[in-house]
Order: C-alpha cells, then sequence, then structure tokens
C-alpha cells in the first residue's frame, strides 16, 4: 500500500479517520487498535529496559509501588480493558469514539499481554527465559490483529447457502490443523493460523517439538523421526529464536524469582 506524505484529517465529528493518499482509503478501528498494541508494546518494553538499567531512574521512571507493593502494568492494562469492555457494551460506539475505543482496548491488550508469562506462570519471570512467552502472546496479537486488518473473514455468504456451507467446511478444516500445531508443540503456529490458514497448515504438516503430545505419542515407535525432530528443533534453533525476542525485549537475566 503506497502512503503518501501529506496525511489529513477528514470529517473528525463523524468518525477519526486518516486519510491515506488519493483513494480515499482510511484507517479502521481494527487498523487503530492494532497500531495501540504495537506503540505501547514498543514504549513499554522501552521504559522497563530503561528501568531495569537505571538509567530511567534520571527520567523519573521506576516500578509503581502502592502501600509498599509492586504494581505491575499488566494492573493497568486489565483495567483499561474492562474500562473499554463495558462502554463498547453499554454504549456501542461510533465513528471517533469507536476508533478512539479500539485504540485504548489496544493499549490495555499490550499492557497485559506484555506480561503474559507473568499470570501464565503465577510469579514474576518478567526478566526470565519464561518470560519470553510474553513475547510471543504479542507477536500472535499482532499477526492476528494485522490480518483482520485486511479484511480477514471467518464466514462468507447468507447462512444456508453452498457459499456458506462451504466457508463452514474450510474453517473447520483450518480449525483442526491448529489443533494439530498445538499438540505439536507449535502454540504460535496454532494461534495465526486461525487467520491465516497457510500457516497451520505448513504447522500441521512438518514435524512436532520433542516432549509435545504428538511427539510423546506418535513418535515412540519412529525413532529417525524422534531424531529429526531433535535435531530440527535443537538448541540452534531455541538460539535463534531467543536472539530474536532478546533484540525486541531484552536479554532475559539468569537468575529466577524467589
Amino acid at each position: 500500500m503506497r502512503v503518501d506524505a501529506d496525511l489529513t484529517f477528514q470529517s473528525l465529528p463523524q468518525g477519526l479517520r486518516v486519510s491515506i493518499g488519493a483513494g480515499g482509503s482510511s484507517l479502521q478501528p481494527m487498523m487503530w487498535m492494532f497500531i495501540a498494541i504495537l506503540a505501547t508494546f514498543l514504549i513499554t518494553r522501552t521504559v522497563t529496559r530503561l528501568i531495569r538499567s537505571g538509567s530511567g531512574a534520571g527520567a523519573g521512571m521506576g516500578n509503581v509501588r502502592i502501600a509498599g507493593v509492586h504494581v505491575h502494568h499488566q494492573v493497568f492494562g486489565i483495567l483499561i480493558i474492562i474500562g473499554t469492555g463495558i462502554v463498547l457494551v453499554s454504549a456501542t460506539p461510533h465513528g471517533a469514539a469507536l476508533d478512539v475505543a479500539a485504540a485504548i482496548f489496544g493499549v490495555g491488550v499490550s499492557l497485559t499481554l506484555d506480561e503474559f508469562a507473568l499470570w501464565l506462570h503465577l510469579q514474576d519471570v518478567y526478566w526470565t527465559k519464561e518470560g519470553r512467552k510474553s513475547v510471543d502472546a504479542i507477536f500472535c496479537v499482532l499477526v492476528v490483529t494485522g490480518a483482520l486488518i485486511g479484511g480477514a473473514g471467518f464466514l462468507s455468504g447468507r447462512i444456508g447457502t453452498a457459499t456458506w456451507w462451504s466457508s463452514v467446511s474450510v474453517l473447520a478444516v483450518d480449525l483442526l490443523l491448529c489443533v494439530i500445531c498445538l499438540l505439536k508443540g507449535k502454540v504460535t503456529t496454532g494461534v495465526i493460523g486461525i487467520v491465516v490458514s497457510v500457516v497451520a497448515f505448513v504447522g500441521a504438516v512438518r514435524l512436532a517439538k520433542p516432549g509435545s503430545w504428538w511427539a510423546t505419542h506418535r513418535y515412540a515407535s519412529r525413532p529417525q523421526r524422534a531424531a529429526r525432530a531433535a535435531r530440527r528443533y535443537g538448541p540452534r534453533y531455541q538460539e535463534r529464536w531467543s536472539r530474536l525476542r532478546d533484540l525486541v525485549a531484552g536479554a532475559p537475566s539468569q537468575d529466577r524469582p524467589s
């Protein structure tokens, strides 16, 4: 998509629309949500890394404490999600109000998922190896919302028509492939595959990760395939993806939380 340099705001009272180029394309609520999630994640990770290094003290950055309790930013994210959800359900906003609500909701989603590993492990693992799961969660949400921006849909046609039944069949096959991905230990692939079918297909036909349900139950009597899976997802594979996560979110510490 070609974006001209001159972005202009039009019809702000009716809707928060940013015109892109001469074609009249505009940013829709899902796009505002996507931008909010991405921007909030990058800002949050920048702030937390500054706090971690100690260089953020001069700018007044520090952990939020209330009555001596360290309040994680996921708490604020949850409160934002709840508040925005109440507004969306009770007021059903339109136009600019809906765009603003979508952006605020995206901020809450980003703050919450940035600490996904904490509420998954029920302990502060933000700067440990387990904390990398938060980066995976954010990545999944960005891919899903990004696909929905392009108009990806699950069902098409009127209910009961041939088109509708065809889309139901495709969706059923896609969900089955996603389940296979999850059984093979490919959680990120399984989630993304819900909206990007080709990802689910590739993940379902390729080798399972060692230790997954699929590998445990189906590779036990097939040592050659188990050995191939071990090589495929060996230390080099883990280091490659961990290097990418650490580049975005910061390298984990060696010490585990007490």
